[in-house]
């Protein structure tokens, strides 16, 4: 057997990936661009195991859903298949933000799969390649073995990969209205937008655009032009998103109360921009110096779900590493003894 361990980091859109061009190989419809995260990461080990079978996954301490565990072994036969070796994999991941509620948790979940897995079943690769990989469980992914601000590039096969690109110093916070999982998720949403949304070609054509605008804005360290181009987007694709047939509505009330408040922020001088993912909850983009303020006015709205008890202090996120091995604790304790 031989095991290997794996963190990886969320990341945040700043142009959003909505919508594939290709299923199979997960070849978005445009590009994007993300900040990694340097907090509610995924730890994930890998154990392949002495034999062919099927895959055993374990999340947060529990065995994952049938469904969850199916792709994770069809994003693992992606590995098996490269490096011809059939034997099952055990899958260990833990979560340290909210799971399937709109906070890229897909994205550190496969980024850290793809590392770990990589590792396990001795396929060496170098960074454009594990983020070629990591695309295969889930786009965002990608973004995600990127540390800091990345960019994806749709291309083809071998060119859509993420890698960093230069810009300003950010950071975020994410104000959690829900922890709960979506009831519709970003993959059947996407196909939706896809096939049934009258704005869908001019969100694709528009967001290679703002791709090309934000990018510039970035290398100029223009902060202001990073959050409006941030927060128009984002309300550009849940305009989308709501168009489709039928309608998904991932905004909630109090997402909305948040993005009330923001602009109330701006309003004030502050530097605030709201962006939200396939989820009710929001990420507000801020500086270095305004961030203390804006987590403190975040904190003062009663925006959370109360099934789920008070929420806890804010948390500032500054930019993450991108995904990357770890010493693994069963490894340190079969060496040890």
């Amino acid at each position: 057997m031989s095991r290997a361990s794996s963190i990886a980091y969320p990341n945040i859109a700043l142009v959003k990936y909505w919508g594939k061009r290709d299923e199979a190989l997960i070849l978005p419809a445009a590009g994007s661009l993300s900040l990694t995260v340097d907090d509610l990461a995924t730890t994930t080990a890998v154990e392949v195991t002495d034999r062919p079978g099927e895959d055993i996954f374990i999340l947060n301490g529990r065995a994952a859903s049938a469904s969850a565990t199916e792709r994770t072994s069809a994003f693992l036969d992606v590995i098996r298949q490269q490096v011809g070796d059939d034997r099952a994999a055990v899958v260990d991941s833990t979560n340290a933000g909210p799971t399937g509620a709109g906070m890229a948790s897909s994205a550190s979940g496969f980024a850290a799969l793809a590392s770990a897995a990589a590792s396990a079943y001795g396929l060496s690769l170098d960074q454009p390649a594990l983020s070629r990989l990591a695309r295969r469980g889930s786009g965002s992914a990608c973004r995600s073995v990127i540390g800091g601000l990345a960019v994806w590039h749709a291309g083809d096969e071998l060119e859509s990969f993420a890698e960093p690109v230069p810009g300003p110093d950010l950071r975020l916070v994410p104000v959690i209205v829900s922890g709960r999982p979506k009831a519709v998720s970003s993959r059947r949403a996407m196909r939706l937008s896809r096939d049934t949304s009258p704005f869908y070609p001019a969100w694709v054509s528009s967001t290679e655009e703002t791709l090309r605008q934000m990018i510039a804005a970035c290398a100029a360290g223009d902060i202001e032009r990073i959050g409006q181009l941030t927060e128009s987007h984002a309300l550009r694709m849940h305009a989308v998103i709501a168009s489709s047939t039928p309608p998904v509505r991932y905004l909630s009330p109090a997402s909305l109360t948040v993005l009330d408040a923001v602009q109330e922020l701006r309003a004030d001088g502050l530097a605030a921009w709201a962006t939200a993912d396939a989820g009710p909850n929001v990420c507000v983009l801020t500086t270095p110096g305004d961030a203390g303020q804006v987590a403190q006015a975040m904190a003062g709205l009663a925006v959370s779900d109360p099934a789920e008890g008070a929420p806890g202090p804010l948390r500032i996120l500054g930019p993450g590493p991108g995904a990357h091995l770890i010493p693994d604790p069963v490894e340190l304790t079969r060496g040890a003894s």
